[in-house]
């Protein structure tokens, strides 16, 4: 079926749309809800911090590994099992809750995060290689956006899950109807996700956490993800609170929290709706390439908005073009990485993205709070508008050394890489 140019995902996609999705509920429910609870439970400023960003630094240990399993093992198992731990790990906020006083909610809480982690990581390597075995050159970018689209859109719906219900209904309330959904997300992914990668060996040596795809595609892919992660979560999500408050830029009369977290929903908004343009666009291209560049240009005019941002409206401006940026070089890049990838090491070159998106997205705020407390937000958004093109160099640096032209063709084997019709055709 065919509206408006897009055809509608095979029936495996969209249930993997929808387990990401649901399962996203439990990634972002915690957020509204833990920085207040803390005083309550007695856990101190550090350790919610400390919770609150566990899950990445246990990913950014296992996404290789992850990676690895699938192309040994294949990805249904992975992905209803990391599907299944997530369910589990959101689960554990209600029992955090429920523990008696005196038993360390903390730990829980933390416990919690290390799990999602470990789930998270199996389902983000999975998901983007189940879209690579589905897909074909015609249609890959259409396919891996509509896929990073429901991974993405699940954190926010989890955030307004969580402020809603828990106001309504409580924080227990909150927890449990997103471990519900969690848990869900597994069960359809069970029933309706089959085995679609084609495996390698099986007895070979033990799979390790630096066991990463040290490919001229995936290390290329993986620096763009990382120069994107590192201004997108470092000088946008981790400041931008802060600049609100040092600008007197409010919404609806919100305080900066409240403001700021509008703000950052416009930047989901824009990017999920412009993941699917961006794919789409790229696979009614010769060449991949011209999309992947013009989006990052986008990024590069956002963080200019943002340096230069005074007003409610400059500051919204600047947010949707930051969002179209990162959403619209999601679906075209990874697309690119499985053209240029052969089938049997997909997996690994997924994780590989994973781990270095993941630097980025963690070192970030550890590097742009400080400066901005030396030099001032401008310098700082300034210097980030500049790590788009770093990451546009970086890419036609990288495809030219792996297919000697700037624009490589849609055609994957082209490349050297698995030829389209050895691939599952949707």
């Amino acid at each position: 079926m065919t509206r408006f140019g897009f055809e509608r995902p095979p029936p495996v996609l969209l249930a993997v749309i929808a387990s990401t999705f649901f399962v996203g509920f439990g990634g972002g429910v915690v957020f509204p809800i833990l920085p207040n609870l803390g005083a309550v439970l007695g856990i101190s400023a550090f350790m919610v911090g400390a919770i609150l960003s566990a899950n990445r630094w246990v990913r950014l240990v296992a996404n290789a590994p992850a990676g690895a399993l699938v192309d040994r093992y294949g990805t249904r198992t992975p992905f209803v099992v990391g599907l299944f731990v997530e369910g589990v790990a959101t689960l554990g906020y209600v029992v955090a809750l429920a523990v008696p006083a005196g038993i360390a909610p903390e730990a829980w809480f933390l416990l919690a995060r290390v799990l999602w982690g470990l789930g998270s990581a199996a389902v983000f390597a999975t998901a983007y290689t189940i879209a690579a075995d589905l897909s074909d050159s015609g249609d890959r970018g259409t396919n891996m956006g509509i896929v990073r689209g429901g991974i993405t859109m699940g954190f926010p719906a989890g955030l307004v899950l969580g402020g809603v219900v828990s106001a309504v209904a409580g924080n227990v309330a909150a927890f449990a109807v997103a471990a519900a959904f969690a848990l869900t997300a597994s069960v359809v992914a069970y029933r309706y996700v089959p085995e679609t990668h084609v495996t390698g060996d099986r007895s070979g040596d033990s799979i390790k956490p630096w066991e990463v795809d040290t490919a001229v595609p995936a290390l290329t892919v993986g620096l763009v993800n990382f120069g994107l992660m590192f201004a997108y979560i470092g000088a946008l999500f981790s400041t931008l609170v802060l600049f609100l408050g040092a600008n007197d830029i409010s919404l609806f009369g919100l305080a900066p929290q409240g403001t700021s977290g509008l703000f950052m929903a416009g930047t989901v908004v824009s990017a999920a709706a412009f993941m699917l343009v961006g794919g789409r666009v790229s696979d009614t291209r010769e060449s991949r390439t011209p999309i992947l560049l013009i989006f990052l240009a986008v990024s590069f005019v956002g963080f200019l908005l943002l340096a230069r941002a005074g007003s409610v409206l400059s500051l919204g401006l600047a947010c949707v073009f930051i969002g179209a940026g990162q959403g619209g070089t999601s679906g075209p890049m990874m697309a690119l990485l499985a053209d240029l990838t052969p089938d049997e090491r997909m997996g690994r070159a997924s994780g590989t993205n994973n781990v270095l998106g993941d630097v980025g997205g963690g070192l970030g705020p550890m590097v742009s709070l400080p400066l901005i407390e030396a030099v001032g937000f401008a310098p700082i958004y300034a210097a980030c508008a500049a790590l788009p093109l770093l990451a546009g160099g970086v890419l036609l640096l990288g495809v030219r050394r792996e297919t000697g032209t700037f624009l490589p063709g849609r055609v994957a084997d082209e490349a050297g890489a698995t030829d389209p019709s050895s691939v599952v055709d949707s």
